[in-house]
């Protein structure tokens, strides 16, 4: 068949009509080809079951409450597409007229339906201009080779040329595409999917239009597998993109052999059957087999630019560490700095640092490197040359082993450089304690230093942990001390190029700074992915706001006696066009390293104090809670800015919560316990969130001004010891101190009835109601007409 399908589609375990519905659909058009049901009949019952089937789940999801952007419109548009598709398939061979034209206009109607769905659908990236244009370059081979594909293996009744050779020349373009958004770097979001699902239902579409009916009509039914397949992927996809609210994060790299292998092996074999049935190339075939060299060329070219630039780097990058290498100053020496420096020797020496490569065994000490030179500032490229050198000659061996630590030491920013060569120093002679004679120290970074070791890879993560014990005492300067914290990065060396141990030893090193220093971390292909997300997510989150891209869902909170909503909890949503949908748990961290906590959390409270006036014009007294860190709650203008913000919209300042989370306030409890009291005294309740039932929260609890507790459901359920659940003792702990108890994430039946069982007089969750928009939420209080709280 001309349509490269899929391999391999992820469908969660809740798509099982769809997978009936396949197996039917495979039954069926086995019978057909066997002569058991007519052609016809098969191609009608299996579109109208596949767009059914389809239907149905669109038609279901365009009335669900989702976390992300609303899916109402995505779901109508595409549900609408699958619709027209399957009553354009159905015209055919109900017909038996070979209504070519009627399929052509359908097929443009389901094309227009399926664009408009697929940018409203969570989840669509928006690559770049010169990312769309190689994509482009590098799939125009391809294309051009499956729409030769399709010229020798269709049929060549019913069908003049001209209309033959756009036939498959649209089919090649979609069917291309089909496979590039099955194996793109997003390969496993359900906007992809969708996507490759919309792009094969209108491959089936032409198809059908172009397939012979009649006499037998057999050719037909090639037809019914992209088009059926199709419509189901659209449903499947479109769901996980809604549910998964586009924070699926994107693989690394694009799985390339599909594409390269798929088109030249149906291409093969359509030319073997051509030549097998004794049919000579035609002009048209020679001309397409032509036209595939153009985009080949141009993508070779491309890609030896772009090998040409990095060779063009690498060069400079030697050049410059043989500059180094051969300086006449020696200000400072790295390592033992008892030994006197060694004489510059000739760069083709074997024994010089850039002969180390073909000179080093196992076992061996690097003494000359050893005592390469540091300039003033820190490491250069001489020394990343060294390291690099270094690293080659380990990887030389004929079983490659070892791993290289990078060093890198925190606190020192505040000193000048002088001194801080003089701790540097101190550092490597620490260093130098703990390592094994044949290692390597060599200079890196202005703030650190690298080690290589030929140990295997547990015993390098156990040197790590000795260096870290070495550095972590304070270091004694003149009229003061400082301590200092480190972040090591470990990569292994085995079999690798040195430039990729050194780049995964510093991805390593800075995921040991992310999470808080004075820690080793090995690199994993795990580690680099979510490094490369976070890079991402620290290029595009600083602007976010004045782009207009932060959104908010709000979640209700009911009371668990009547089921009466009584407020609800402003979520932040970042909706990025190039990273989807970015949830909370990691956009906030991101926004504290780049100190754009403040701004994100004023943009919250503003527009959710605007929302609850909106809301208070047809629903009375219903609250709205926001959280705030610690550190913004803490600035000595919060409360008069929070009151600014209330009398702006003219919010009542009583429908207004506060959160703060409880493992937080240890920090700066006192200033904490102000701010909440000051807030208090304006008319504003406060919460405190993510509360843990142990002794040193709940003695906490007793100086906090609060008016409201949020427990998570861990506290709801029965303990495994036997003993009552601890929600027990928080309700009486909070009956004492006038505090209303809120279970929070609520995600069963069973919970419930456990925190309406434990005394908690609120609470929110997924078993209770799941984030919406303003509207849907508005829409559902309005079917309480009755609730104040």
């Amino acid at each position: 068949m001309l349509l490269a399908y899929p391999f391999r589609v992820l469908v969660p375990r809740r798509a099982a009509p769809e997978a009936v519905t396949s197996t039917a659909v495979t039954l069926l058009l086995l019978a057909g080809a066997v002569g058991l049901v007519p052609s016809p009949v098969v191609i009608a019952l299996a579109v109208g079951a596949g767009a059914t089937v389809a239907g149905v789940r669109l038609s279901r999801l365009a009335g669900r409450q989702s976390a992300g952007p609303s899916p109402r419109a995505a779901s109508v548009l595409l549900d609408a597409a699958v619709v027209t598709a399957g009553l354009t398939a159905v015209v055919l061979p109900l017909a038996a007229l070979g209504l070519s034209f009627a399929v052509l206009v359908g097929s443009l109607v389901v094309a227009t339906l399926s664009l408009c769905g697929l940018r409203r659908l969570p989840g669509r990236t928006c690559p770049s201009p010169g990312v769309r244009l190689r994509r482009l370059v590098e799939s125009g081979g391809p294309a051009v080779g499956l729409a030769l594909t399709g010229w020798l293996l269709l049929p060549r009744d019913g069908l003049s040329d001209p209309a033959r050779l756009v036939t498959v020349l649209a089919l090649g373009g979609l069917g291309m595409a089909a496979l590039d958004a099955f194996s793109g770097p997003r390969r496993h979001s359900g906007a992809a999917v969708c996507r490759g699902g919309v792009l094969l239902t209108l491959g089936g579409l032409v198809l059908l239009a172009a397939l012979p009916s009649e006499p037998v009509g057999r050719a037909a039914l090639l037809a019914v597998p992209p088009l059926v397949f199709g419509m189901l992927l659209v449903a499947v996809g479109a769901d996980v993109a809604v549910d998964a609210g586009a924070g699926e994060p994107a693989q690394p790299v694009a799985a390339a052999w599909p594409r390269a292998v798929l088109p030249a092996a149906m291409l093969l074999l359509a030319a073997g059957l051509h030549l097998a049935a004794g049919r000579a190339p035609d002009r048209t075939s020679v001309v397409l087999a032509l036209a595939a060299v153009p985009p080949l060329m141009v993508r070779e070219l491309l890609r030896a630019g772009e090998a040409s630039t990095t060779e063009r780097r690498a060069a400079h990058r030697r050049r410059a560490g043989r500059g180094v290498r051969h300086r006449a100053e020696q200000p400072r020496w790295l390592g033992r700095s008892e030994l006197p420096p060694a004489p510059p020797a000739p760069v083709d020496d074997p024994s010089t640092a850039s002969g180390v490569g073909a000179a080093w065994q196992p076992g061996a000490a690097w003494s000359t490197l050893d005592r390469r030179p540091v300039p003033a500032g820190g490491g250069g490229p001489g020394e990343r040359a060294a390291l690099l050198d270094a690293l080659a000659a380990i990887g030389d061996v004929p079983a490659p082993s070892g791993a290289l630590l990078l060093v890198d030491l925190h606190g020192t920013d505040s000193i000048g450089p002088t001194v801080r060569e003089d701790v540097l120093a101190e550092a490597v002679h620490r260093a130098r304690a703990v390592i094994a004679p044949e290692d390597l120290v060599t200079g890196c970074t202005g703030t650190g230093f690298a080690v290589v070791t030929a140990a295997g890879p547990v015993l390098a993560y156990a040197l790590g942990t000795r260096l870290l014990g070495a550095l972590s005492p304070p270091y004694s300067l003149p009229g003061a001390v400082l301590r200092v914290q480190t972040s090591i990065g470990l990569a292994e060396v085995s079999g690798a190029g040195p430039a990729d141990v050194l780049r995964q030893a510093e991805l390593a090193r800075r995921r040991a700074v992310q999470l808080g220093r004075d820690r080793v971390e090995w690199y994993d292909a795990f580690l680099e992915e979510q490094l490369v997300r976070r890079l991402d997510l620290e290029r595009e989150l600083p602007g976010a706001v004045a782009r207009g891209e932060l959104d908010l869902v709000y979640q209700p909170v009911l009371d668990l006696a009547d089921g009466q909503p009584v407020g609800a909890e402003a979520l932040l949503r970042w909706r990025s066009p190039v990273l989807g949908t970015v949830l909370p748990a990691e956009l906030l961290p991101v926004a504290e390293d780049l100190d754009l906590v403040g701004e994100l959390e004023w943009w919250v409270l503003d527009r959710a104090c605007r929302q609850l006036s909106n809301w208070t014009v047809g629903v009375r007294e219903l609250w709205m809670a926001v959280n705030v860190t610690t550190r913004e709650l803490t600035t000595p203008d919060f409360v008069q800015r929070a009151a600014a913000v209330l009398a702006a919209y003219g919010v009542p300042p009583e429908q207004l919560v506060v959160e703060v989370s409880e493992p937080r306030v240890a920090a700066d409890l006192s200033t904490v316990v102000a701010r909440l009291a000051g807030l208090r005294s304006l008319g504003v309740r406060t919460a405190l969130d993510d509360f843990r039932a142990e002794h040193a929260s709940l003695a906490q609890l007793r100086r906090l001004p609060i008016d409201l507790l949020k427990v998570g459901p861990e506290l709801v359920g029965a303990r495994s010891d036997g003993q009552p659940p601890l929600i027990d003792v928080v309700v009486n702990v909070g009956e004492r101190l006038g505090v209303e108890i809120v279970a929070e994430e609520l995600e069963s039946s069973t919970q419930v009835e456990g925190a309406r069982r434990g005394g908690c007089r609120f609470g929110q969750g997924f078993a209770l109601a799941r984030p919406a928009t303003a509207e849907r939420v508005e829409a559902y209080f309005e079917e309480f007409p009755s609730a104040s709280r």
